[in-house]
């Protein structure tokens, strides 16, 4: 069986590291200290994303990290609603930054379709401007 990641815009979040700050707030974090997100739907491929996949944040239209995904827990609102947790690995992974055009809710994503991690020598270079960073990931320069 294929490993399968998820796809999620990061509503509201200005840069990777917006994100990982976000992260480190108690409000994103579960009773276990881990970072979540939760969502309304419960992925049908689980098995697929809990053998190795990860969630790729859309960060102002490119896709630019990933982080490991843990587990699915079942968590209810006040409402009394199901919902999905997915729990992740605090570590942030900086990917090589791919255009993504605005979508509601997370997608599916092939493992042969996820962006490479940038090596460790790059995590540390600067963040370009979103746009230019589009512009060359678009060209097949980043």
């Amino acid at each position: 069986m294929a490993i399968v990641h998820l796809l999620k815009l990061s509503a509201g979040t200005e840069s990777v590291e917006s994100l990982n700050r976000w992260q480190g707030s108690a409000r994103a974090k579960g009773p276990d200290g881990l970072p979540r997100h939760v969502t309304r739907m419960w992925p049908k491929k689980e098995q697929q994303i809990l053998d190795g996949g990860s969630i790729y944040w859309v960060i102002k239209g490119l896709i630019q990290c990933r982080q490991q995904i843990l587990r699915l827990d079942e968590v209810s609102g006040g409402d009394g609603i199901r919902r999905c947790a997915i729990v992740l690995d605090p570590e942030i992974f900086r990917v090589t930054p791919a255009p993504r055009r605005p979508f509601q809710g997370w997608r599916y994503l092939a493992d042969e379709d996820a962006p490479a991690d940038l090596s460790r020598a790059r995590e540390d270079d600067d963040e370009l401007p979103p746009e230019l960073a589009g512009a060359l990931a678009e060209l097949g320069v980043l």
